[in-house]
């Protein structure tokens, strides 16, 4: 555990207390973290509560209870983003970093601002925007007795961004926020809580990435995208997190109001062990959501991803499209659902993953899943797992082109179907090359 941090021996009551009093958080902040570290301690660990769903998912002698709660003072010398999207992508309206749990710069184009756009990190949204933040945060989130890390996020989170769009905004240029662990042995609880009223339009990007070095350390965040009446957001996680991180328990979740359009892209690069959930909720007539997804597993890597694409309302639309590769030993496991509830007619929903197998000692699992409480839709879905055609490796190579290039090419073309759908050239490019990366 790193010395010196605030629940170095372990987390406790008093780790949240300290906490909400460093953030200088009113009452009733307090009072929900302190009700979540109640059920955290009453719980039992999610493979428990949650057998079939985590039963692929090898948690050992995990106590994410003993980890020190990161309290990083935002020293910039330690961000170590190299060649990410945040210098790639060119222009944007907004860039939040935070480093260690703690906010380390933000800026925001007086454009945005103009429009009444809100860009900050969520503890000083808490602050100065209580009444916004109290009547949203965490109520997309599943309350905090679903599970034993659900319960710890919900007590501890910290270094989270928040973002608050006005009726009718358009926020033309994307807003962007990094998030850097260089803490080992510490455990960090991000929380983004996007708001987007009716008619309007915002980008959010979110990088994520730790230490390579060092014992091992714990990430278990929440995202809540709340979309209101004709709200257009397009939203991207990529982590690119250090081997000692273990990523469990995180959730992207969405809820969509009527005509809500909703384009998310999941990338999954590093640590050593992920698991994250990843659900739309379309709960108004009209709603959309395309749900992309990229994953690479190299070396002992494991990659488990859940997604869910629920139909609550009539005439709504939902597409996902994930891809994922592993070499050497590595492992992952793609499990996706798809729940139309009753009443929910003139559903479209379609589901497509596929996975690609580089050595002989990697494992991918892929299994998708109908729910069908409506008989007047359109559902499909569809997975295929293969290896690398020898064919088509030999083909190249009758080219004139090396046996390792060929292999890049074969991956890169793979991936295409996601990366075509990007509507940003400059985050396709960097993708193509941490693709490029993990096949070294």
């Amino acid at each position: 555990m790193a010395s010196g941090s605030p629940g170095a021996a372990g987390m406790t009551r008093k780790t949240v207390e300290a906490l909400s009093a460093r953030m200088r958080e009113p009452d009733w902040a307090l009072t929900r973290r302190l009700a979540a570290w109640d059920a955290f301690e009453q719980l039992p660990m999610p493979q428990v509560t949650h057998p079939e769903k985590w039963r692929r998912t090898d948690l050992g002698d995990l106590d994410p209870g003993a980890f020190c709660l990161v309290g990083g003072t935002g020293d910039t010398a330690q961000m170590r983003f190299i060649g990410t999207i945040a210098r790639e992508v060119g222009e944007r309206a907004g860039l939040i970093t935070h480093l260690d749990g703690s906010l380390a710069a933000i800026e925001l184009m007086a454009e945005a601002a103009q429009q009444g756009v809100l860009f900050s990190d969520l503890a000083t949204a808490v602050r100065e925007h209580p009444d916004l933040v109290r009547d949203y945060l965490m109520t997309t989130v599943a309350p905090p007795d679903e599970h034993r890390l659900r319960a710890l996020h919900s007590a501890l989170w910290t270094g989270g961004t928040f973002l608050y769009v006005p009726k009718g905004a358009e926020v033309v240029l994307p807003l962007m926020s990094q998030t850097w662990l260089g803490a080992p042995g510490c455990a960090l609880f991000p929380h983004t809580l996007l708001i987007a009223e009716e008619g309007s339009s915002v980008t959010l990007i979110e990088l994520f990435a730790s230490t390579g070095d060092g014992p091992r350390t714990l990430s278990s965040g929440a995202v809540e995208l709340i979309l209101r009446a004709g709200a257009r957001v397009q939203y991207a996680a990529v982590q690119e997190w250090g081997l000692p991180m273990w990523e469990v328990g995180s959730l992207i979740r969405a809820h969509l109001a009527r005509d809500a359009s909703l384009r998310s892209l999941v990338v999954a690069l590093g640590g050593g062990l992920v698991k994250v959930d990843v659900e739309s909720q379309l709960l108004g007539p009209g709603a959309s959501s395309e749900m992309l997804g990229v994953y690479f597993g190299t070396g002992g890597q494991q990659v488990n991803l859940h997604t869910l694409q629920e139909h609550q309302a009539p005439s709504t639309s939902s597409d996902l499209l994930y891809r994922g590769a592993v070499k050497d030993t590595a492992r992952a496991v793609f499990s996706g659902l798809i729940r139309v509830d009753p009443g929910a007619q003139k559903t479209n929903a379609f589901q497509v993953n596929r996975n690609l197998i580089l050595s002989r000692g990697a494992r991918s699992d892929s299994i998708p899943m109908l729910e069908i409480m409506a008989d007047d839709l359109r559902c499909t879905h569809g997975s295929a797992t293969s290896h690398l055609d020898d064919e088509q490796i030999f083909y190249l190579m009758s080219r004139g082109i090396s046996r390792k290039r060929a292999a890049f090419m074969i991956v890169e073309g793979f991936f295409a179907d996601v990366f075509d759908r990007i509507p940003r050239e400059r985050v396709r490019s960097y993708l193509r090359a941490r693709v490029a990366e993990k096949m070294i």
